[in-house]
């Protein structure tokens, strides 16, 4: 790794750490915003419109703590890598089906992906409360958000 022309506030070990939990997550959230957009394009059948709008909720909320988690570890000292090889090789949320998808297969997918990105997310939380508070704290506030999207599509299969 290239030396960081960027000071760190943490320890050599707990930068580390907490880089690889922001890589982790950087990953996953740019793979996240891309099946999200994914679906919008391709979902179809009643319920269209609904869908359509609640996936671009969830491309933007993915976005801006894409962002967010780049820029957090950048402050730490940590080069972040969104390219999209570094996503293919590192995201760890189930794919999303290709061509058209009626609503429900769509509110089925996106449920799932949300519950493995949360769970994935949850476990990196308790990795940094050694590591890095503010970074945890970042973590939170995600799990927050991605947290109320899932329950919000959730609520569409009941």
């Amino acid at each position: 790794m290239t030396k960081s022309p960027i000071t760190s506030p943490l320890g050599d070990a707990e930068r580390e750490a907490t880089g690889a939990v922001l890589q982790a997550t950087l990953v996953d959230l740019i793979d996240l915003s891309l099946i999200a957009k994914q679906a919008h394009w391709n979902v179809v059948g009643q319920n269209f419109r609904s869908a359509h709008l609640q996936l671009d909720e969830l491309v933007s909320a993915s976005r801006q703590y894409v962002d967010e988690v780049a820029e957090r570890a950048n402050a730490i000292g940590i080069s972040p890598n969104g390219k999209a090889k570094a996503v293919v090789e590192s995201s760890g949320i189930p794919d999303y089906p290709a061509n058209w998808q009626n609503t429900e297969a769509t509110v089925a997918a996106i449920v799932e992906i949300l519950g493995e990105f949360i769970k994935r997310l949850r476990k990196r939380i308790d990795e940094t409360d050694k590591t890095d508070l503010v970074t945890q704290d970042l973590l939170i506030e995600i799990a927050a958000e991605i947290e109320k999207q899932h329950w919000m599509w959730q609520a569409q299969t009941a």
